[in-house]
Protein backbone atom coordinates (compact mmCIF):
# COMPACT_ATOMS: atom_id res chain seq x y z
CA UNK A 1 0.00 0.00 0.00
CA UNK A 2 2.85 2.42 0.53
CA UNK A 3 3.65 2.28 -3.15
CA UNK A 4 0.29 2.45 -3.94
CA UNK A 5 -0.53 5.81 -1.65
CA UNK A 6 2.66 7.31 -2.54
CA UNK A 7 1.19 7.08 -6.51
CA UNK A 8 -2.25 8.05 -5.15
CA UNK A 9 -0.81 11.22 -3.69
CA UNK A 10 1.25 12.10 -6.96
CA UNK A 11 -1.43 11.66 -9.39
CA UNK A 12 -3.46 14.61 -6.91
CA UNK A 13 -0.55 16.21 -7.16
CA UNK A 14 -0.57 16.33 -10.26
CA UNK A 15 -4.35 16.65 -11.03
CA UNK A 16 -4.14 20.12 -8.97
CA UNK A 17 -1.42 21.39 -10.47
CA UNK A 18 -2.78 20.98 -13.80
CA UNK A 19 -5.42 23.41 -12.47
CA UNK A 20 -8.43 22.00 -14.52
CA UNK A 21 -11.34 21.48 -12.65
CA UNK A 22 -12.47 17.80 -14.87
CA UNK A 23 -8.92 16.24 -14.36
CA UNK A 24 -9.33 17.00 -10.23
CA UNK A 25 -13.31 15.23 -10.51
CA UNK A 26 -11.92 12.67 -12.61
CA UNK A 27 -8.87 11.91 -9.95
CA UNK A 28 -11.55 12.42 -7.39
CA UNK A 29 -13.77 9.90 -8.79
CA UNK A 30 -10.85 7.30 -9.69
CA UNK A 31 -9.44 7.86 -5.87
CA UNK A 32 -12.84 7.03 -4.33
CA UNK A 33 -13.37 4.33 -6.23
CA UNK A 34 -10.17 2.94 -5.34
CA UNK A 35 -11.08 3.73 -1.77
CA UNK A 36 -14.92 1.63 -1.86
CA UNK A 37 -13.44 -1.77 -3.46
CA UNK A 38 -11.11 -2.53 -0.10
CA UNK A 39 -12.87 0.36 2.51
CA UNK A 40 -13.53 -2.52 4.77
CA UNK A 41 -10.22 -4.10 5.13
CA UNK A 42 -8.09 -0.46 5.50
CA UNK A 43 -5.82 0.45 8.69
CA UNK A 44 -6.49 3.91 10.18
CA UNK A 45 -3.17 4.92 8.76
CA UNK A 46 -4.63 4.34 5.21
CA UNK A 47 -7.82 5.97 5.77
CA UNK A 48 -6.15 8.90 6.46
CA UNK A 49 -4.10 9.17 3.78
CA UNK A 50 -7.67 8.86 1.09
CA UNK A 51 -9.40 11.36 3.64
CA UNK A 52 -6.26 13.51 3.11
CA UNK A 53 -6.03 13.61 -0.26
CA UNK A 54 -9.92 13.54 -0.99
CA UNK A 55 -10.47 17.01 0.71
CA UNK A 56 -7.69 18.25 -0.91
CA UNK A 57 -9.22 17.15 -4.71
CA UNK A 58 -12.51 18.44 -3.66
CA UNK A 59 -11.06 21.91 -2.13
CA UNK A 60 -10.04 22.33 -5.77
CA UNK A 61 -13.40 21.13 -7.47
CA UNK A 62 -15.32 23.69 -4.58
CA UNK A 63 -13.48 26.65 -5.06
CA UNK A 64 -12.80 26.21 -8.61
CA UNK A 65 -15.82 25.02 -10.29
CA UNK A 66 -18.15 25.87 -7.32
CA UNK A 67 -21.31 27.17 -10.16
CA UNK A 68 -20.49 24.31 -12.22
CA UNK A 69 -23.27 21.94 -13.04
CA UNK A 70 -20.90 18.68 -13.52
CA UNK A 71 -18.79 19.33 -10.35
CA UNK A 72 -21.73 19.31 -8.10
CA UNK A 73 -22.91 16.23 -9.82
CA UNK A 74 -19.57 14.66 -8.86
CA UNK A 75 -19.24 15.99 -5.63
CA UNK A 76 -22.99 14.41 -4.60
CA UNK A 77 -22.27 10.67 -6.63
CA UNK A 78 -19.11 10.56 -4.28
CA UNK A 79 -21.45 11.41 -1.25
CA UNK A 80 -23.62 9.09 -2.22
CA UNK A 81 -21.23 6.24 -2.62
CA UNK A 82 -19.61 7.27 0.75
CA UNK A 83 -22.50 7.85 3.20
CA UNK A 84 -23.56 3.94 3.90
CA UNK A 85 -19.50 3.47 4.74
CA UNK A 86 -18.87 2.86 7.96
CA UNK A 87 -14.89 3.47 7.39
CA UNK A 88 -15.55 6.63 5.06
CA UNK A 89 -12.98 9.30 5.66
CA UNK A 90 -14.19 11.17 8.18
CA UNK A 91 -12.78 14.58 7.15
CA UNK A 92 -14.41 14.84 4.00
CA UNK A 93 -17.59 13.28 4.99
CA UNK A 94 -17.81 16.46 7.42
CA UNK A 95 -17.07 18.75 4.63
CA UNK A 96 -19.76 16.90 2.42
CA UNK A 97 -22.48 17.15 4.72
CA UNK A 98 -21.58 20.57 5.37
CA UNK A 99 -21.94 21.63 1.76
CA UNK A 100 -24.37 24.13 1.05
CA UNK A 101 -26.00 22.43 -2.16
CA UNK A 102 -28.22 19.96 -0.30
CA UNK A 103 -27.86 17.30 -3.37
CA UNK A 104 -24.48 17.01 -1.92
CA UNK A 105 -24.98 17.01 1.76
CA UNK A 106 -27.98 14.99 1.76
CA UNK A 107 -26.56 11.29 1.40
CA UNK A 108 -24.19 12.06 4.29
CA UNK A 109 -26.75 13.96 6.69
CA UNK A 110 -29.23 10.84 5.80
CA UNK A 111 -26.79 8.35 6.58
CA UNK A 112 -23.55 8.74 7.36
CA UNK A 113 -22.16 6.82 11.06
CA UNK A 114 -19.53 9.37 10.64
CA UNK A 115 -21.15 12.36 11.43
CA UNK A 116 -20.78 12.62 15.77
CA UNK A 117 -23.70 14.48 17.81
CA UNK A 118 -21.41 17.73 17.55
CA UNK A 119 -21.03 17.42 13.77
CA UNK A 120 -24.89 17.24 13.49
CA UNK A 121 -25.95 19.55 16.13
CA UNK A 122 -23.69 22.29 14.71
CA UNK A 123 -25.49 21.27 11.31
CA UNK A 124 -28.42 21.96 12.99
CA UNK A 125 -27.64 25.06 13.86
CA UNK A 126 -25.95 26.81 11.16
CA UNK A 127 -27.73 24.87 7.48
CA UNK A 128 -30.74 25.45 5.99
CA UNK A 129 -34.37 24.11 6.49
CA UNK A 130 -33.52 21.40 3.76
CA UNK A 131 -30.21 20.07 5.69
CA UNK A 132 -32.19 19.86 8.76
CA UNK A 133 -34.82 18.01 7.27
CA UNK A 134 -31.86 15.24 6.20
CA UNK A 135 -30.81 15.23 9.72
CA UNK A 136 -34.33 14.91 10.93
CA UNK A 137 -34.56 11.35 8.99
CA UNK A 138 -32.03 9.82 10.33
CA UNK A 139 -32.27 6.32 12.14
CA UNK A 140 -31.20 7.13 15.33
CA UNK A 141 -30.86 10.69 17.01
CA UNK A 142 -29.90 11.74 20.72
CA UNK A 143 -31.88 14.45 22.21
CA UNK A 144 -29.24 16.76 21.82
CA UNK A 145 -29.74 16.84 18.20
CA UNK A 146 -33.49 17.27 18.08
CA UNK A 147 -33.45 19.57 20.34
CA UNK A 148 -30.79 21.75 18.16
CA UNK A 149 -33.25 20.96 15.67
CA UNK A 150 -36.47 21.79 17.20
CA UNK A 151 -34.78 24.98 17.86
CA UNK A 152 -35.08 26.55 14.39
CA UNK A 153 -39.11 26.58 14.33
CA UNK A 154 -39.47 24.79 11.32
CA UNK A 155 -42.98 22.76 11.16
CA UNK A 156 -41.40 20.26 8.53
CA UNK A 157 -38.44 19.39 10.31
CA UNK A 158 -41.31 18.69 13.54
CA UNK A 159 -43.58 16.85 11.45
CA UNK A 160 -40.27 14.62 10.39
CA UNK A 161 -38.66 14.30 14.16
CA UNK A 162 -42.45 13.02 15.25
CA UNK A 163 -42.90 10.42 12.68
CA UNK A 164 -39.36 9.04 13.05
CA UNK A 165 -39.46 6.47 15.70
CA UNK A 166 -35.58 6.53 16.22
CA UNK A 167 -35.59 10.20 17.27
CA UNK A 168 -35.39 10.62 21.18
CA UNK A 169 -37.41 13.87 21.87
CA UNK A 170 -36.50 15.83 25.28
CA UNK A 171 -39.44 17.11 27.81
CA UNK A 172 -38.49 20.86 25.91
CA UNK A 173 -38.99 19.49 22.38
CA UNK A 174 -42.00 18.19 22.88
CA UNK A 175 -42.69 21.79 24.21
CA UNK A 176 -41.76 23.22 21.04
CA UNK A 177 -43.54 20.28 18.80
CA UNK A 178 -47.17 20.66 20.80
CA UNK A 179 -46.95 24.89 20.36
CA UNK A 180 -47.08 24.13 16.79
CA UNK A 181 -49.53 21.18 16.84
CA UNK A 182 -52.09 23.64 18.08
CA UNK A 183 -52.02 24.87 14.45
CA UNK A 184 -50.73 21.60 12.98
CA UNK A 185 -53.87 18.60 13.66
CA UNK A 186 -51.66 16.24 11.77
CA UNK A 187 -48.91 17.00 13.67
CA UNK A 188 -50.78 17.38 16.90
CA UNK A 189 -51.86 13.14 16.14
CA UNK A 190 -48.62 12.00 15.44
CA UNK A 191 -47.43 13.35 18.14
CA UNK A 192 -49.93 12.19 20.65
CA UNK A 193 -49.35 8.48 19.72
CA UNK A 194 -45.41 8.98 20.98
CA UNK A 195 -44.78 6.47 23.10
CA UNK A 196 -42.15 8.57 24.43
CA UNK A 197 -44.96 12.02 24.84
CA UNK A 198 -44.11 12.57 28.83
CA UNK A 199 -48.24 11.84 30.41
CA UNK A 200 -48.10 15.79 31.55
CA UNK A 201 -47.71 16.74 27.76
CA UNK A 202 -49.69 14.27 26.36
CA UNK A 203 -52.66 15.45 28.66
CA UNK A 204 -51.75 19.17 27.56
CA UNK A 205 -52.11 18.38 24.03
CA UNK A 206 -55.58 16.76 24.22
CA UNK A 207 -56.86 19.45 26.55
CA UNK A 208 -56.18 22.05 24.09
CA UNK A 209 -56.68 19.41 20.92
CA UNK A 210 -60.45 19.51 18.68
CA UNK A 211 -62.39 16.94 18.82
CA UNK A 212 -61.73 15.87 15.89
CA UNK A 213 -57.95 15.63 16.79
CA UNK A 214 -59.06 13.43 19.76
CA UNK A 215 -61.01 11.11 17.67
CA UNK A 216 -58.08 10.67 15.21
CA UNK A 217 -55.62 9.91 18.12
CA UNK A 218 -58.14 7.09 19.55
CA UNK A 219 -58.29 5.62 16.11
CA UNK A 220 -54.73 5.90 15.62
CA UNK A 221 -53.38 5.44 19.13
CA UNK A 222 -51.01 1.68 19.36
CA UNK A 223 -52.62 -1.12 22.08
CA UNK A 224 -49.93 0.06 24.57
CA UNK A 225 -51.61 4.11 24.48
CA UNK A 226 -55.15 2.93 23.93
CA UNK A 227 -56.10 3.22 27.53
CA UNK A 228 -53.96 6.37 28.97
CA UNK A 229 -55.18 8.27 25.73
CA UNK A 230 -58.82 7.12 25.97
CA UNK A 231 -58.75 7.94 30.21
CA UNK A 232 -57.28 11.33 29.26
CA UNK A 233 -59.92 12.14 26.78
CA UNK A 234 -62.79 11.12 29.30
CA UNK A 235 -61.17 13.67 31.83
CA UNK A 236 -60.73 16.13 29.81
CA UNK A 237 -64.19 15.91 28.54
CA UNK A 238 -65.52 15.88 31.94
CA UNK A 239 -64.02 18.93 32.86
CA UNK A 240 -61.15 17.23 35.32
CA UNK A 241 -58.28 18.73 35.28
CA UNK A 242 -54.43 17.65 36.82
CA UNK A 243 -52.12 20.13 37.76
CA UNK A 244 -49.44 16.95 37.30
CA UNK A 245 -46.59 19.75 35.62
CA UNK A 246 -46.32 22.36 37.66
CA UNK A 247 -43.34 22.74 40.42
CA UNK A 248 -44.36 21.04 44.09
CA UNK A 249 -42.70 21.27 47.11
CA UNK A 250 -42.51 18.51 49.68
CA UNK A 251 -40.55 20.03 52.28
CA UNK A 252 -43.71 21.41 54.75
CA UNK A 253 -45.35 17.81 54.17
CA UNK A 254 -42.67 15.87 54.72
CA UNK A 255 -41.97 17.66 58.27
CA UNK A 256 -45.77 17.59 58.88
CA UNK A 257 -45.97 13.94 58.43
CA UNK A 258 -42.56 13.28 60.28
CA UNK A 259 -43.98 14.52 63.43
CA UNK A 260 -47.23 12.13 63.07
CA UNK A 261 -44.90 9.08 62.46
CA UNK A 262 -42.83 10.07 65.26
CA UNK A 263 -45.74 10.31 67.48
CA UNK A 264 -47.40 7.60 66.33
CA UNK A 265 -50.43 9.33 64.68
CA UNK A 266 -49.80 8.43 61.22
CA UNK A 267 -52.05 5.84 59.79
CA UNK A 268 -54.64 4.82 57.55
CA UNK A 269 -57.22 7.45 58.45
CA UNK A 270 -54.59 10.18 58.27
CA UNK A 271 -54.21 9.30 54.91
CA UNK A 272 -57.40 9.15 53.99
CA UNK A 273 -58.27 12.64 55.68
CA UNK A 274 -55.29 14.12 53.04
CA UNK A 275 -56.59 12.69 50.21
CA UNK A 276 -60.11 13.89 51.02
CA UNK A 277 -58.90 17.45 51.65
CA UNK A 278 -56.79 17.10 48.47
CA UNK A 279 -53.99 17.76 50.45
CA UNK A 280 -50.92 16.69 47.25
CA UNK A 281 -48.12 16.75 49.01
CA UNK A 282 -49.29 15.66 52.23
CA UNK A 283 -51.16 12.73 50.62
CA UNK A 284 -47.78 11.71 48.26
CA UNK A 285 -45.70 11.62 51.44
CA UNK A 286 -48.11 9.67 54.21
CA UNK A 287 -48.35 7.23 51.55
CA UNK A 288 -44.73 6.68 50.67
CA UNK A 289 -44.31 6.54 54.63
CA UNK A 290 -47.60 3.76 54.90
CA UNK A 291 -46.20 1.83 51.98
CA UNK A 292 -42.73 1.82 53.32
CA UNK A 293 -41.46 3.60 49.87
CA UNK A 294 -40.19 6.76 48.55
CA UNK A 295 -41.68 10.43 47.14
CA UNK A 296 -39.39 9.35 44.35
CA UNK A 297 -41.52 6.34 43.76
CA UNK A 298 -45.13 7.59 44.69
CA UNK A 299 -45.02 11.16 42.81
CA UNK A 300 -45.22 9.63 39.48
CA UNK A 301 -47.54 6.67 39.97
CA UNK A 302 -49.55 9.50 41.13
CA UNK A 303 -49.00 11.79 37.95
CA UNK A 304 -49.91 8.99 35.51
CA UNK A 305 -52.67 9.63 33.69
CA UNK A 306 -53.45 5.74 34.55
CA UNK A 307 -54.33 4.34 37.38
CA UNK A 308 -53.17 0.84 38.18
CA UNK A 309 -49.78 1.44 39.11
CA UNK A 310 -51.12 3.80 42.33
CA UNK A 311 -52.30 1.25 42.99
CA UNK A 312 -49.81 -1.13 43.86
CA UNK A 313 -48.81 1.10 46.96
CA UNK A 314 -51.98 0.98 48.15
CA UNK A 315 -52.25 -2.50 48.25
CA UNK A 316 -49.02 -2.83 49.53
CA UNK A 317 -49.42 -0.48 52.37
CA UNK A 318 -52.61 -2.44 53.15
CA UNK A 319 -54.79 0.33 52.42
CA UNK A 320 -59.02 -0.63 52.32
CA UNK A 321 -60.49 0.48 48.73
CA UNK A 322 -62.33 3.85 50.00
CA UNK A 323 -58.63 5.18 50.91
CA UNK A 324 -57.49 4.14 47.65
CA UNK A 325 -60.21 5.81 45.48
CA UNK A 326 -59.44 9.18 47.87
CA UNK A 327 -55.71 8.71 46.51
CA UNK A 328 -56.53 8.41 43.10
CA UNK A 329 -59.41 11.26 43.17
CA UNK A 330 -57.12 13.28 45.16
CA UNK A 331 -54.70 13.58 41.78
CA UNK A 332 -57.53 16.01 40.56
CA UNK A 333 -57.84 19.45 40.99
CA UNK A 334 -60.82 19.41 39.75
CA UNK A 335 -63.64 17.13 38.62
CA UNK A 336 -63.52 13.34 39.51
CA UNK A 337 -63.10 10.27 37.84
CA UNK A 338 -65.30 8.68 36.00
CA UNK A 339 -67.77 5.84 37.19
CA UNK A 340 -66.43 3.77 34.39
CA UNK A 341 -62.64 4.01 35.35
CA UNK A 342 -63.50 4.00 38.85
CA UNK A 343 -64.70 0.61 38.39
CA UNK A 344 -62.25 -0.68 36.57
CA UNK A 345 -59.49 0.51 39.22
CA UNK A 346 -61.54 -1.49 41.81
CA UNK A 347 -61.76 -4.26 40.30
CA UNK A 348 -58.10 -4.14 39.33
CA UNK A 349 -57.30 -3.21 43.41
CA UNK A 350 -59.27 -6.62 44.25
CA UNK A 351 -57.54 -8.77 42.12
CA UNK A 352 -54.38 -7.57 43.19
CA UNK A 353 -53.02 -9.64 46.02
CA UNK A 354 -50.74 -7.28 48.83
CA UNK A 355 -47.34 -9.78 48.23
CA UNK A 356 -47.85 -9.35 44.61
CA UNK A 357 -47.99 -5.56 44.88
CA UNK A 358 -45.18 -5.29 47.74
CA UNK A 359 -42.81 -7.61 45.87
CA UNK A 360 -43.93 -4.69 42.43
CA UNK A 361 -43.25 -2.09 45.19
CA UNK A 362 -39.85 -3.09 46.19
CA UNK A 363 -38.47 -3.80 42.56
CA UNK A 364 -39.56 -0.15 41.77
CA UNK A 365 -37.57 1.00 44.89
CA UNK A 366 -34.67 -0.25 43.90
CA UNK A 367 -34.78 0.99 40.04
CA UNK A 368 -35.45 4.28 41.41
CA UNK A 369 -32.60 4.09 43.91
CA UNK A 370 -30.50 3.11 40.86
CA UNK A 371 -31.68 6.45 39.17
CA UNK A 372 -29.54 10.08 39.18
CA UNK A 373 -31.07 11.50 42.20
CA UNK A 374 -33.77 14.32 40.55
CA UNK A 375 -33.81 17.81 41.37
CA UNK A 376 -36.50 19.53 43.13
CA UNK A 377 -40.18 18.62 41.60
Amino acid sequence: MQNAGQSIVDEVEAAIRAGSAEKCMATAKRVTDLFLTSAGSFNAEQIELFDNVLERLVNTIELRALADLSARMALAEISEQLAPVAQAPPALVRRLAKNDEIRIARPLLQESSRLSTEDLVEIAQTKSEQHLLAVAGRWWLKEAVTDALLARRFASVSRRLVSNPGAKVSASGFTVILAQAEYDPDLAVETGIRADLPSELRLQLLHEATEEVRGRLLERAPPHLFEEIRHAIAAVAAGVERDMSRVRDFTAAKRHVAKLKESGELDEAVLFNFARQRKYEETVVALAYLAQSSIEVIRPLMQSLRSEGLLVPCRAAGLSWDTTAAIMECRYTTGSMGPAELANAKSQFTRLTPGNADRLLRFWQVRASQSPPPGKR
